[in-house]
């Protein structure tokens, strides 16, 4: 929707102060800004562990009924995920992908105005619901744990919304409770990984009498186990780069490695006027565990607001009827899960088409080139490159002119850092293998 951008926050700076008298529902203001929408000025530690690779996923994940399939079907704009009333609707993860929302993407192609336009996706992944017991293989458990080693970071849903219609499958809500479950269950599949790995490894040792456990691997692994029994997620952990090689290399299929965000889904009611009882709890208990973005929203609210469609004027009204400052936060939703896996992108711009190219924070200009096709990668020259701030501040038309006349317009070699957001021209020259020999 145009009216939603990168920029939009989940909240006010300082939230509503709550005026009326004689208030028995223990509802508490919503914490500030940087206590729900932001980490904590923590830097995201899960994306230490992660795959250097560019098609990174999401999985969306939660007890049943807390409303998973529902914000898939409105983070990708689809209805493909089943969104009813009964625990383990969804068995069969499903996947699509959403556009990251960008003014610098929009700005480029409102400038160019190209054939074609190709923003950066988040995929995404709406995974079956778990209940306690799941590590065991209760419920659809196995299947769920499975599906989340093969995502790349996680979407907790968190259901803080009372309605006697929606099915609660531990039969009253408890937002802190349910935290405390995901986290037990996700934990026990990884000590259960832990365990087998240590197995592996004696039995190794025992085959090769030349052999012997280093005590890097022992120590990591005490650490590892001692986190995951204190039901720690292995990510919050203080590690040292030899220690996040060794788990890489020996736990690669660890949960708990994966950057979490906690979404809190409240009711319309709660989420327009930004007063829920459960919001300091569940901001307690994620501090407690280690931290982490926490985002709150409403399925609800979303759900009204997409049904609106493209009616502008119906939208400006259902806004204002909500309250000064409601809006969307799925925007922030896709942001942050983008940035917390680790990616961002470069831009290439010209008449024919305007696209966004993901790339892994750290990659250089060959590797980012070899994004668009191997041959770049292999054929690499250099990269012509503008920042995007710069290419706003000097440029009032399209084309790299101005740009080159204020001596902003650069040209990078194969050591250059790829930064968020440059855009790139790149030079490249692979010879015939008939006349190189090489392929």
């Amino acid at each position: 929707r145009a009216q939603f951008s990168s920029s939009d926050v989940a909240w006010p700076e300082a939230p509503h102060a709550d005026t009326r008298e004689n208030d028995t529902s223990h509802e508490v203001n919503m914490p500030p800004k940087a206590a729900t929408a932001e980490s904590d000025g923590a830097e995201n530690s899960g994306a230490k562990f992660g795959r250097v690779k560019n098609n990174l996923k999401m999985g969306i994940v939660g007890l049943p009924n807390v409303g998973k399939s529902s914000l898939f079907n409105l983070l990708t704009k689809t209805s493909i995920a089943a969104s009813e009333n009964y625990p383990f609707c969804t068995i069969d993860p499903n996947e699509a992908r959403c556009p990251v929302p960008d003014e610098r993407y929009d700005y480029l192609c409102d400038m160019w105005k190209p054939p074609s336009q190709y923003p950066a996706y988040l995929h995404c992944v709406d995974i079956a619901g778990l209940i306690k017991g799941a590590s065991e293989g209760a419920g659809l458990g196995n299947a769920f744990l499975s599906n989340i080693c093969a995502t790349d970071g996680v979407f907790h849903v968190i259901r803080a919304f009372d309605d006697v219609d929606v099915v609660h499958v531990d039969d009253d809500v408890d937002p802190v409770r349910d935290l405390d479950t995901i986290t037990s269950e996700l934990c026990k599949k990884d000590l259960a990984e832990v365990k087998r790995a240590i197995a592996d490894e004696q039995r190794d040792v025992k085959k090769n009498p030349t052999m012997k456990l280093s005590q890097l691997f022992i120590t990591t692994m005490e650490r590892v186990t001692e986190m995951l029994e204190s039901n720690l997620a292995v990510r919050t952990g203080d590690w040292n780069t030899p220690e996040v090689e060794m788990i890489k290399e020996k736990l690669p299929n660890l949960i708990t490695t994966k950057p979490m965000i906690y979404l809190i889904n409240l009711s319309k009611k709660d989420f327009c006027r930004k007063k829920n009882k459960w919001l300091p709890k569940i901001h307690a208990w994620i501090k407690e565990h280690g931290g982490g973005a926490m985002i709150p929203f409403s399925c609800e609210f979303e759900q009204e607001l997409f049904d609106l469609g493209d009616d502008e004027a119906a939208i400006k009204a259902f806004l204002d009827e909500c309250g000064e400052g409601v809006k969307s936060v799925l925007p922030k939703m896709i942001t942050q899960g983008y940035r917390d896996l680790n990616l961002m992108y470069y831009f290439t711009a010209g008449e024919k088409e305007v696209r966004c190219w993901t790339v892994y924070k750290g990659a250089t200009a060959p590797q980012a080139a070899g994004v668009i096709h191997s041959d770049f990668e292999r054929g690499f020259i250099k990269a012509e490159c503008v920042s995007y701030d710069d290419f706003k501040q000097y440029t009032t038309r399209k084309g790299m002119a101005e740009v080159k006349e204020a001596g902003k317009y650069r040209q990078e070699g194969k050591t250059y850092i790829v930064q968020d957001g440059d855009i790139i021209h790149f030079q490249f020259n692979v010879s015939s293998a008939k006349n190189s020999g090489k392929k």
